[in-house]
């Protein structure tokens, strides 16, 4: 197969004692014409090959279908106001509405901001909300592109009409009011001029600062930085009391946090009383008990606990560690409310505010979409998925431990019925890696299938057997799916994430390799019929696994990936993640790196699975010279007949956002070259 051209640049630099090749590197500008000409004869490329799948178009079909069924999610409660967003199946982004009471809300609700009018394309997209205390201010960020880039905005609630009030160049972060409703505060990163999302520039240090409504963002006070170290990341609330404002400070993505609190008065913010102030485990404020804090934390208990803290940091147990997973701490009227996972599967339970009074919720599903609560308010709102269906939102009372589901969030009906499905929990025994397996109830598995094999493992982020767009119509088509959940990920604890990172970062790779290879011996599939997927750090496990074992995989899709892992530091928020995967400026860990980066695994001459590589060219998180560098060389390297393509999507980012046609059309893509390269049939085909 004849590649689009690719220049090799004579690019060599001594890193470390080692002689490292990068051809390349010019792809790392996104809007340099040789670069922009590149993308373009890519993508035409890749559109030439994939028009003559005949599974592209049932695919496409089917795609187009799943996200035209009308949806909703999980209704939140703010300041008197009860919102929701919606889509009709019609619209690229969800619509947000408003109404005074839940039944309101039920029976419609109106109106309150449609982000599909932002722009043209409907790449815009609406990032995060808050009200202000006062239930007057809607605050809203708009994400343009997919970018992380956010501006603040403010709507009046109850006429839906524009303040004129705005904050650009905000980053990781929603609009956190005060008590008066005077003023918010936003995480300001300096973007140097630029904040379109292309920018690849290293990400200065986050700035906290406070906003007043009305007043011109120059004016905006100062409250928090840290300019000696630019990888730190603040995180503010305010207690349900008024009382503090509580401060979130965390290195990169590593879950230690310190924890200050800022004393509210009437005449501002008071200096902060340092409750923690040391890196060392996981902390997140839930909400007060009297003058204390309560807090979940991993401090002594590496599947987590809730504790009682006084504001000179001594913790006293609330609801001590068990044998699960504890996933989130919600505060309620009632007292408090926690997700744990159980092997991965997530489960909802109400307590008082002394820890007693345990009671499980029986809200069923796969993987949890949303958790909304107040110490405020008796109810609550849960949102959970199946591995088919997206959200189903319940309501629970936190006194009775009564449920209600309300599918009449939903409005209208049509587009795509999702096959009836088996959920198997399966144990690979070697390494002992959890996986699941996921099939149509109404076929035959008793031969070897065509396979997707998924898996993420990293940032203590949990894998779950949850909704996502494109797997409803891969097991419609009849292929099996498999979840796997890998050391690095949050399922089992922080000492399930200690086991795949850093140092023991390859262990992420070998269980996903043990389960491909369990799936291989079980009889679940072969070689020659195993698909792999995975998307950002997920991404990077795709291009690890493919360049490690080429010979156990049929088709491998890494999306949105970090391939280059000698220079993910240098490009806008990278350094954050030497948390997770160490820095290649120190010697010890560049060696870890320099052996499992894909960039630098690929062989030529090597027979490589069918690859389609994808991104995004708004991406400033993973940036795309990541997936640009490695798809150049593995074209370059591969020797086998089977294509390696990169679909290139424009004007969109990392995902997030991302408008419902573009959604369905990277799906539809993705699954038809995996099915080609598999031996996957869809019916009436």
């Amino acid at each position: 197969m004849t590649y689009p051209e690719s220049r090799r640049d004579d690019v060599v630099e001594t890193l470390h004692g080692h002689q490292i090749a990068d051809p390349y590197r010019w792809l790392e500008d996104p809007d340099s014409p040789d670069t922009v000409d590149w993308v373009r004869r890519q993508n035409e490329f890749t559109e030439a090959e994939l028009s003559g799948y005949a599974e592209r178009e049932w695919f496409q079909r089917t795609m187009s279908a799943i996200l035209a069924r009308p949806r909703a999610g999980v209704p939140a409660r703010k300041s008197g106001w009860y919102f929701v967003g919606r889509n009709d199946g019609t619209q690229a982004q969800d619509v947000v509405y408003v109404a005074e009471s839940l039944d309101e809300l039920l029976s419609a609700g109106r109106v309150l901001i449609d982000p599909n009018t932002l722009s043209a394309d409907g790449t815009d997209s609406l990032g995060s909300f808050t009200v202000s205390p006062d239930g007057k201010y809607f605050a809203y960020g708009i994400n343009e592109s997919g970018s992380d880039w956010t501006t603040f905005r403010l709507l009046d609630i109850a006429t839906a009409t524009p303040v004129d009030d705005a904050v650009t160049e905000a980053k990781f972060c929603e609009a956190t009011w005060l008590p008066d409703s005077s003023a918010y505060l936003y995480l300001h990163y300096p973007a140097s001029g630029r904040s379109e999302g292309t920018e690849t520039k290293t990400l200065s240090g986050g700035r906290l600062m406070l906003h007043k409504v009305g007043t011109p963002q120059s004016e905006d006070e100062l409250v928090l930085s840290f300019p000696d170290n630019d990888r730190y990341f603040i995180t503010p609330e305010v207690s349900e009391d008024d009382r503090y404002l509580v401060v979130h400070i965390t290195e990169g993505t590593d879950p230690a946090t310190r924890l200050w609190v800022f004393p509210i008065t009437s005449d501002g913010l008071g200096e902060p009383v340092k409750v923690v102030d040391w890196f060392a485990d996981e902390i997140a404020f839930v909400r007060m008990s009297g003058d204390q804090l309560v807090l979940r934390t991993d401090r002594d208990a590496p599947r987590g606990r809730v504790v009682l803290a006084s504001l000179d940091g001594q913790f006293t147990d609330l609801i001590p560690e068990g044998s699960d997973t504890l996933q989130a701490v919600r505060g309620t009227a009632a007292g408090l409310a926690t997700l744990t996972l159980v092997d991965a599967q997530p489960l909802l339970t109400l307590y008082a505010l002394d820890g007693s009074d345990a009671r499980v919720v029986d809200a069923p599903g796969g993987g949890v979409v949303g958790l909304n609560a107040s110490p405020e308010h008796d109810e609550l709102f849960v949102g959970l998925s199946t591995a088919t269906d997206p959200t189903l939102s319940y309501v629970v009372s936190a006194s009775s431990g009564a449920v209600r589901a309300l599918p009449e969030l939903v409005r209208g009906a049509g587009g795509f019925t999702s096959p009836a499905i088996t959920v198997e929990r399966r144990l690979e025994p070697g390494r002992e890696v959890p996986y699941f397996v996921i099939t149509r109830s109404d076929l035959d598995f008793s031969s070897p299938r065509p396979t997707m094999l998924y898996g993420y493992g990293g940032f203590r982020i949990p894998i779950l057997a949850e909704y996502r767009p494109g797997w409803p119509a891969w097991l419609a088509a009849g292929g099996v799916l498999v979840i796997a959940n890998l050391r690095g990920g949050g399922e089992y604890g922080s000492d399930w994430h200690e086991a795949g990172r850093l140092k023991n970062k390859q262990n992420v790779f070998d269980d996903f390799i043990a389960v491909a290879e369990h799936l291989r011996d079980t009889g679940v599939t072969t070689p020659s019929q195993l698909a792999i997927h995975g998307r950002s750090n997920g991404g990077l496990l795709v291009g690890a696994a493919m360049t490690q074992r080429p010979d156990l995989f049929a088709v491998a899709l890494p999306g949105v990936g970090v391939m280059d892992m000698l220079r993910f530091h240098l490009f806008t928020v990278g350094a954050a993640w030497a948390s997770d995967f160490g820095h290649p400026d120190d010697a010890a860990q560049f060696e870890d790196l320099l052996a499992y980066s894909p960039l630098h695994r690929l062989r030529d001459g090597t027979a490589y699975p069918a690859t389609l590589v994808v991104t995004g060219d708004h991406d400033d998180r993973v940036v795309p010279l990541h997936s640009h560098k490695f798809i150049a060389a593995l074209q370059h390297a591969q020797s086998s007949s089977v294509p390696v393509l990169t679909r290139i999507e424009v004007n969109t980012g990392h995902g997030f956002g991302k408008p419902a046609a573009m959604v369905a059309s990277e799906w539809a893509d993705l699954l038809a070259f995996a099915a080609h390269h598999v031996g996957l049939v869809p019916p009436e085909q």
